[in-house]
């Protein structure tokens, strides 16, 4: 049985390393994984979870998103370039703790994400695509965010990368039919991960001073107060990302775009339900600033529903298997 190459990028930790992980250990075999970090340094923590899959269905890799060099060589140094299956989780780079008032970050810190969001993803897919083409056979699976769909306050430069990075798929997804490929947009919402710790601490770190009296409140006394509660009720896991990332390359049919946060769904489907797009916005607006209770017993009411969306998605799981 010909296994799948899976080139997965920034394995170091998080999502990519759940993936990594996840796939390498599929108990069918399925799947060669190349799970490719831009410091090898940091291989330890993949290798000691990758185990016995290290070498066999698992191979390490070092892999530059920002550097077209770094991709070249890596797509090179795999059997015949094939790639059948390319999952790219981007994010934003936890040092430069992009989350706050736009006035209080530089110019450079936001290309620096835009970079890797973007550009990086686009770079990536400018060495692989071709070789797609030609075999007209692929699946290219984007993990991209909630915030690609629907603007979150002090996350401005975060959203702008990721609704990039939708709008390029949504029009890449058109000329990708034609050679039979696969393109998906996996949507987490708040994912829990070290590296969300780092964010929160960058964030309580900003130099506030060129932001007005009005907007460093907003930001340290609604944003960061209710961030670590958001995470408590709508975060999910990198390895529940992993497995609705599994199932859907696993698909004969995958779809372009999968939230696999359900209890999110309600709020972003309130972008669709007014097309002029002021009901989204509206209703953050109150439950922020005029339903501070509401707001935070919604949360609540959210982490019961994503409790009973988890164990339903493990149900369907062993359902699966069985």
């Amino acid at each position: 049985m010909n296994r799948k190459a899976v080139l997965i990028t920034g394995c170091s930790s998080g999502i990519g390393l759940a993936l990594a992980v996840r796939l390498a250990k599929d108990e069918k075999k399925r799947f060669m994984v190349y799970a490719t970090m831009r410091n090898l340094a940091k291989r330890e923590t993949l290798e000691k979870a990758a185990g016995r899959t290290l070498g066999s269905t698992l191979e390490i890799k070092q892999l530059d998103v920002c550097d077209e060099n770094s991709i070249k060589a890596c797509v090179d140094s795999l059997p015949m370039r094939r790639v059948d299956i390319l999952i790219m989780p981007l994010c934003r780079n936890a040092e430069l703790g992009m989350i706050g008032p736009i006035e209080c970050q530089t110019i450079c810190e936001m290309k620096s994400v835009m970079d890797t969001n973007f550009f990086g993803l686009v770079q990536l897919l400018k060495e692989i695509l071709p070789d797609m083409k030609k075999r007209k056979s692929g699946h290219i699976v984007v993990i991209s965010s909630v915030m690609g769909i629907q603007g979150i306050l002090f996350n401005d430069i975060y959203a702008a990368s990721k609704f990039a990075v939708e709008g390029f798929c949504e029009s890449l997804a058109v000329q990708a039919l034609r050679f039979n490929l696969n393109i998906s947009l996996i949507e987490p919402g708040p994912v829990i991960t070290e590296f969300e710790r780092k964010v929160y601490e960058e964030g309580l770190k900003i130099d506030l001073s060129k932001a007005d009296k009005v907007t460093a409140d907003m930001f340290t006394n609604i944003y960061l107060k209710n961030y670590n509660q958001i995470f408590q009720s709508l975060g999910q896991t990198p390895e529940d990302v992993a497995e609705h990332t599994f199932k859907m390359i696993t698909m004969a049919n995958p779809p372009f775009r999968h939230q696999a946060n359900h209890p999110y769904t309600t709020m972003t489907n309130l972008k669709y339900v007014d097309p002029n797009g002021d009901l989204p916005i509206e209703t953050f607006y109150k439950m922020v600033f005029e339903h501070d209770k509401v707001f935070k017993a919604s949360l609540s009411f959210l982490k019961l529903l994503r409790w009973r969306s988890h164990n339903s998605f493990s149900l369907d799981k062993d359902k699966n298997a069985s």
